[in-house]
Formats: structure tokens, sequence, C-alpha cells
């Protein structure tokens, strides 16, 4: 009977997997993930490739830290229209249409430039890009919730993971893309193959606004409404209408309230460990992330075979077990996901250690890269699932922001310190993962202290 009954829950899950919402939301994660191929491997390497050192290449992935602020304008995404594109194809997507055209235009710009003699140029346009891409993620998070009706937890957590998925797939078939359209100029014999490769990822951009179009997006009226109201009920019992009190009502409403729900909900201990657990999770999956593809291009590996082991066979793999991801996270909870998801980081992490002190292996490096994703893609689909639950419905796009910009920081402001400590180690790469591994065990201990307390909406 036990057997039956598990068997009828497996088909009723995976059906949620069969949604026709569940493809936008799918492109919905491409558009998210695909600027990270742009500012993270692609970028990387270019500098790499145009002799910069490892320690200015890390400290280079300091863009990536305004991912961990967008919370901070979120409240503003929420409540300003584009003029003339919000009516033509809604809220939600104008913003993200508006920010894919500066990521195309800041990749024109790369095009012309040439990084050794204009590195600040280099860098402030990656900081653009990672602007434009943070705020989109802003909309991007907040229309996909709002494709699934509030009652339908199953097929949110679904969401989640096809997220995850799109995400992946955006990320890893942009880099086969990136990857092999560079090796491919430069067997051609052209010197400025970089810049070239960022034309050919600017026709991506395009094809991904056009997908766009095709996703539903609900009316902002209802929202809209009720925003105002709240502004009017905050602003009466102010007593005086003037300028600065409206701001100050304008702000309490789009600020204030998010952040004293979250802190109501779950009681002020228990809210702080939750920010804390949320900000250590995946730091030490980041200072792998960002020093993966130098430590593959210094071990002797080409940015063909990157591309073949570490982006088209991780993307199977990735997608793959993230729906599997998705499946165990449904039936056995969260938080064992989160634990099972932690180990899985720390042992995949040590697996890089037996590379680095090993010779050369395509075995070993499949190995590690394969197990790496696997890992990779089951904790970022309960981390996405778990910040999905923790969040109040009638706050979703700040509190979401805010939860994932917590998480970025971590990996973003402390691994930007990741090329630092390859060179402090004089480049023992093994010493470095080990290290890396190590970095997720403050966060389980913290989870295992408040996991009885956390409330989750599920």
């Amino acid at each position: 009977m036990i057997e039956i009954k598990k068997q009828k829950k497996f088909k009723d899950i995976i059906k949620y997997y069969f949604d026709k919402r569940m493809f936008k939301i799918l492109l919905l994660g491409a558009i998210s993930g695909f600027p990270w191929v742009i500012i993270g491997s692609s970028l990387s390497l270019w500098l790499k490739e145009e002799g910069l050192s490892r320690t200015t290449i890390g400290w280079a992935g300091l863009i990536f830290a305004v991912y961990a602020f967008n919370y901070l304008w979120a409240p503003l995404i929420d409540r300003i229209y584009i003029p003339y594109l919000t009516k033509k194809i809604g809220h939600r997507k104008s913003w993200i249409f508006l920010m894919q055209i500066v990521i195309l235009l800041s990749l024109i710009f790369w095009s012309f430039v040439e990084p050794t003699n204009n590195l600040g140029l280099v860098i402030g346009t990656g900081l653009i890009v990672a602007l434009a891409s943070s705020t989109q993620d802003i909309t991007v998070d907040a229309l996909r919730i709002e494709q699934i009706n509030e009652n339908e937890k199953e097929a949110m957590a679904a969401g989640a993971a096809v997220a995850v998925v799109g995400w992946w797939s955006g990320y890893k078939l942009g880099g086969v893309l990136a990857l092999n359209l560079a090796q491919y100029f430069e067997n051609l014999g052209l010197v400025n193959y970089w810049q070239i490769t960022f034309i050919g990822l600017g026709m991506v951009v395009v094809l991904l606004n056009l997908g766009l179009l095709f996703i539903n997006e609900k009316s902002f009226s209802t929202k809209q409404e009720i925003q105002n109201k709240l502004d009017q009920k905050i602003l009466s019992k102010l007593n005086k209408k003037n300028i600065f009190t409206k701001v100050i009502a304008w702000l309490s409403s789009t600020i204030s309230g998010p952040l004293i729900s979250f802190f109501k909900k779950n009681g002020f201990s228990i809210a702080v460990g939750i920010i804390f657990f949320i900000f250590l999770f995946k730091i030490g999956e980041a200072f792998l992330g960002r020093m993966s593809v130098i430590f593959y291009k210094e071990i002797g590996f080409t940015k063909s075979d990157i591309a073949l082991y570490s982006k088209t066979f991780g993307w199977i793999t990735t997608v793959v077990f993230t729906l599997l991801g998705g499946l165990f996270t449904i039936r056995s909870g969260i938080i064992k996901s989160m634990f099972l998801a932690g180990i899985l980081m720390a042992s995949t992490n040590i697996l890089f250690t037996v590379l680095a002190w090993s010779d050369k292996s395509y075995i070993l490096f499949a190995l590690a890269v394969v197990l790496d994703d696997i890992a990779a893609a089951f904790a970022t689909v309960a981390f996405v699932a778990f910040i999905s639950l923790l969040v109040d419905r009638n706050y979703t796009a700040t509190q979401y922001a805010l939860l994932a910009s917590i998480g970025t920081a971590g990996r973003t402001t402390l691994a930007s310190s990741s090329g630092a400590l390859v060179d402090w180690l004089n480049g023992d790469w093994g010493i470095f993962f080990i290290i890396t591994a190590l970095m997720v065990i403050p966060s389980l201990i913290l989870l295992y202290r408040i996991k009885d307390k956390i409330k989750l909406n599920d």
C-alpha cells in the first residue's frame, strides 16, 4: 500500500511540469540567466587572455555585488511605469524589455573596446550590464510568481524548479555559444575575437526579447489601487498633506510594510537567523564558480574543452537534476532539501581538489564538473523554493528581491576575494577547493538551530 501511495504522489507531482505556463517560466529563467554569461565566464576569460592577473579578475567580479542590493530599488520597479511600453506590453515586461536594450547596447560598446588600455571602461560597462540584469531580475521573479495562482502551491514549487532550469539553460547554453564563438574567431586568426563574439551574444538578447512578447501578464491596475489606498490611509494619519508627508506615506507603504511583515511573521531572532543562513549558504559554491574557468584554463584545458564538459554536459545534468530536485523538494520537504544540498556542495568541491592534485584527466574533469552541476542544481532549486515559501504574497516582489539579494551578497562580496585567495595560497588550487568545501558548514549549523521555528507558506 505504501508503494502505491508513493507512486501516485509522484505522478501527481510530475504533471505540473507539463503545464503550459511552465514554458513561459522557462523563458523567464533563461532571460535572467543569460547576462551572467556576459559578465561572468565571458568577461573573466576575456580579461585572462588579455594578460590580466587572477587578483584583478577576481576583484572585477565585484560588479556582481549590485545583485545584492537590487532590493533597494525594488519598490521603485514595482511602482514606476515606463511611458508607452507599460500600456503596450505590460508593466513587468516593459521593465524587462528596457533592461534588455541596455544590455544589448553594452555588448555593442564592448565590441569596440580593447580592455588592456581601457580596463575602467570595460569594467564600467560590465557594471552597467550587472545593474540592468539585477534590475530585470526583480521583475522576472515577480512575473514568474504571478504566472501561478496564489493557491497553487505544488505548481509554485514546480515553477521554481523550471525557473532554475531556465536560468541554467540561459547560462550554460549561452556559455557554450560564447566560448565556441570565441574559439572559432580565434582560430580564424582574428585578434579581436572576443569583441566579435559579443556581437553574436547581442543577437541572443534580441531573440529573448521576441520571446518575451508571448508571455502573458495580469493587469496591474488592482495592485496599483491597493498601493494608492494604503498611501492615502497612512497619509490620513499624518494629519497634513504636503510633499513631505506624501513621501513618508509612500516610503512607509512600499518599504516598511514588507520588512515589518517579514519580521512580524517569523519573530525577530528567527528572522535574523534566516537572513544569516541565506547570506552564508552558497558562499563556497560562489568561490569555486568565480575561479572555475580560470582553474580549467591553468591546468591545460582549452575553451572548447570547457564548453563541452563544463557547459554542454553541465547543462544536461543541471536540467535533469534540477527537475528531480524539484520533485524531491516537494515530496521530502524544503528543510531536508537544504541540508542535502549543502552536503552535496561540500562533497563535490572536494572532487576539484582531487582534480587539482592529479595529472590532466578528461574523465576526472568530466566527473568533477558533472557532479558539481548536480549539487548546484539541487542547491539552487531548494534555495529558490525556500525563498518563495518565505515571502508574503502581498509583498512578493520586494520581499523576494530582498531575500534573494541577501543570498547574492554572500556570493558576490565575499567571493570577489577568490582570486586573491588563490594567489595567497601560491596557486595551490587543491587547498583552495578544500576551503570552499568547509564554507558551507556554518550555514548548516545555523539552519539546524532554527529549522523548527521557521514559518513557511506550505
